[in-house]
């Protein structure tokens, strides 16, 4: 069983930066999602395992990054330009096999417990 542990979530005003973490053993491709309350589950960002591919959410292209480094087992996501409606748990998730769909939650094996962002106006 794979435990992925997320830190770095918080509350910052609009137009801020917060970076999350996540930690996972493995040889697995990572994505990020988040939930707002009464909103369906979304798709933030997902990496392969090399790092090579990126895909991103329409959303939160062009203000958020995701990336990795295999040597401390740690995904990232820098969310840069917070505005309110980014506002949401934001769960890691990995996935034992890379060749499904990065954008789809049933692609992932396995999930984190999730952190709380709040983004105030």
């Amino acid at each position: 069983q794979v435990q992925l542990v997320e830190s770095g979530g918080g509350l910052v005003q609009a137009g801020g930066s917060l970076r999350l973490s996540c930690a996972a053993s493995g040889r697995y491709a990572m994505g990020w999602f988040r939930q707002a309350p009464g909103k369906e589950r979304e798709f933030v960002g997902g990496i392969s395992w090399s790092g090579l591919n990126r895909y991103y959410g329409d959303s939160v292209k062009g203000r958020f990054t995701i990336s990795r480094d295999n040597a401390k087992n740690t995904v990232y996501l820098q969310m840069n330009s917070l505005e309110p409606e980014d506002t949401a748990v934001y769960y890691c998730a990995a996935a034992r096999y890379s060749g499904n769909s990065y954008y789809q939650s049933n692609s992932y094996d396995y999930w984190g417990q999730g952190t709380q962002v709040t983004v105030s106006s």
